[in-house]
């Protein structure tokens, strides 16, 4: 499929924070640039939504990181991190930002998920084959899986200009 991109195109970007954040320090010890990545994303395109999922410690010490993305025009979504008895951890938003994909899609020409997690992979074909919108995917290449990269109509590898996507990067 040709992947269209113009002026007049709606898009909505949904941001799996924890996924690009985790790939940036775990590729790049670095941070990631998130307006550079929605600007990236929506490509002179008219964005209707941008939406990061995001989990909140119990320290609270992402409140900050919470405000710019809102100073960006992006939408936060909350979710407390869950800690089990046993100690270990669990936060992700595949199931919401999966709902929130699918309730947009009617007012969406194409659909930018910014992860490289190849749970989104049923998502991405859903989209495409039963309600025609464009599927993108934006993320660091060399964290992203390969089944995901194949069921999309276009991805933004950020690992090919890791400077312009991060923040803080040697």
């Amino acid at each position: 499929m040709t992947v269209i991109k113009h002026k007049e195109q709606r898009v909505g970007v949904f941001i799996d924070t924890q996924n690009l954040y985790h790939s940036a320090r775990n590729l790049y010890n670095a941070r990631v640039n998130f307006g550079a990545v929605l600007k990236e994303a929506v490509a002179g395109r008219k964005l209707v939504r941008a939406v990061a999922y995001v989990i909140a410690t119990e320290a609270g010490e992402e409140k900050n990181f919470f405000e710019a993305l809102t100073k960006l025009g992006i939408e936060t979504k909350t979710k407390d991190l869950q800690v089990f008895h046993t100690g270990t951890k669990k936060g992700d938003w595949d199931v919401g930002l999966t709902v929130d994909v699918m309730r947009m899609a009617n007012r969406l020409d194409a659909v930018i998920i910014v992860s490289g997690d190849g749970d989104f992979v049923p998502l991405v074909e859903y989209m495409k084959n039963h309600t025609g919108t464009q599927v993108e995917i934006a993320s660091f290449g060399k964290s992203t899986s390969s089944k995901l990269r194949e069921a999309c109509d276009d991805f933004i590898d950020l690992s090919l200009n890791p400077k312009k996507y991060l923040i803080g990067i040697k």
